[in-house]
């Protein structure tokens, strides 16, 4: 599945009206990446995912503890946030946007996204009316744990504003975005250090970082780094910028099953779900086969029985009714009868009949004998069909009063 990911300008920026992307054709690596208007950006493709993401400095982080019962209610969630967050926060509760962290739980610390309302709300609508809506809203960096498990420095922006970000910090895991300058004085471990931070910067402030950091660094471009964000569970279209429906969870899924077949962490369980499908399909053949197999003979045995008993018969079409056709004819040879014919039907009719029931006329044709006047309720029918199937016949009532006895199903004929 194909992703697009957007980079929202920041707020307060001279271009806000171009926007970095990267389009990438498998999610996991950069196809092509650009600047342009909103209106020449590329498509995502119909089951392509379209990613807004949120810059680093357009967000602050706050630490909440939810009270019980609170994510019960997402209506009063937004409330539940503005008195908590209420004297930690330098602007107005109302004029600012809440994401609660993935996998938030009442009564236990959780992350909390803060920017500003108007400026992402402005920003998405303006992205869905050049019809590219946001499916997803990702911060570019986020607090939680790393993938490394330790604190990881990222160098970015152009040489005069060059920024420090550090993820991981700390047992709380938190996120802090500092002057390069200021790197120095953090007393950040040296690269031969245990447990030293990686260290990843722009192309633009390699040399930068390697000279303020005094160790090497990690080559990574704003492209890749918005790519691995998308891939991110965070999304902070939550509250009232929150977007559902049935194309947002197509494409949840979509790209959920895109990152189980191509992202490299899911290699072995990729292998291990296609070597199960294989060995399931073998056995399922095999078994088809044995069936088959199986089937053939008692076929075989059943057509062996028919011409050996029948010799006659030079085909055979289906066996059953060929060998039941055969044995009609040997009785009707002889002069027997069949459980079909008038005489057996009349003499289980005269013994099975309750008492002095006696029909107004008869009928016989095609096999079933026709008694009118004969009208049975429920219990006495079902005591006639009882003592009928000693003879190996069967009865059935009809609206008319007319009561009809035949061979039971499965009779000899």
């Amino acid at each position: 599945m194909s992703t697009l990911v957007i980079t929202l300008s920041e707020p307060g920026s001279a271009t806000p009206d171009r926007y970095d992307h990267v389009l990438s054709a498998d999610g996991q690596a950069v196809t092509r990446h650009a600047s342009s208007e909103a209106a020449l950006l590329p498509g995502a493709g119909r089951t392509g995912e379209t990613v807004a993401l949120v810059p680093v400095r357009a967000l602050s982080w706050q630490r909440v503890t939810l009270p019980p019962g609170s994510l019960a209610q997402p209506a009063r969630l937004r409330a539940v946030l503005e008195g908590l967050l209420e004297e930690h926060l330098l602007d107005e509760p109302a004029a600012l946007h809440f994401a609660l962290a993935p996998g938030a739980q009442a009564g236990s610390p959780a992350w909390v996204a803060v920017c500003d309302r108007a400026w992402l709300r402005a920003a998405l609508q303006t992205l869905e009316a050049a019809g590219h809506p946001a499916d997803r809203v990702v911060p570019e960096f986020a607090p939680g744990a790393t993938a490394s498990g330790q604190t990881e420095a990222t160098v970015l922006g152009p040489p005069e504003d060059a920024r420090l970000v550090l993820a991981g910090m700390g047992d709380e895991q938190a996120l802090a975005v500092l002057p390069l300058a200021a790197a120095p004085a953090l007393g950040l471990p040296g690269p031969a250090a245990e447990g030293a931070p990686p260290v990843r910067a722009e192309p633009a402030v390699v040399a930068l970082a390697e000279r303020l950091l005094t160790r090497p660094v990690q080559l990574q471009t704003a492209p890749e780094r918005a790519l691995a964000a998308a891939r991110g569970a965070w999304d902070l279209a939550q509250l009232d910028l929150a977007s559902s429906g049935r194309r947002r969870a197509l494409r949840r899924a979509a790209g959920g099953a895109n990152t189980f077949l191509r992202a490299p962490q899911w290699r072995a369980a990729r292998w291990g779900l296609g070597l199960a499908l294989a060995v399931h399909v073998i056995g399922l053949n095999l078994w088809a086969l044995q069936d088959r197999q199986q089937l053939a003979a008692q076929q075989a045995q059943v057509r062996a029985v028919l011409t050996g008993t029948f010799p006659q018969v030079q085909v055979v079409v289906d066996a059953p009714l060929q060998m039941q056709r055969e044995l009609a004819r040997l009785r009707a040879g002889a002069g027997g009868l069949s459980p079909r014919d008038l005489e057996p039907l009349l003499a289980a009719a005269a013994t099975a009949l309750p008492p002095g029931r006696l029909p107004s006329a008869i009928e016989y044709g095609d096999g079933e004998l026709r008694l009118r006047g004969i009208a049975l309720g429920a219990e006495e029918l079902a005591a006639l069909r009882q003592r009928l199937a000693g003879d190996q016949a069967d009865a059935r009532q009809q609206d008319d009063g007319t009561l009809v006895l035949l061979a039971a199903a499965g009779g000899t004929p």
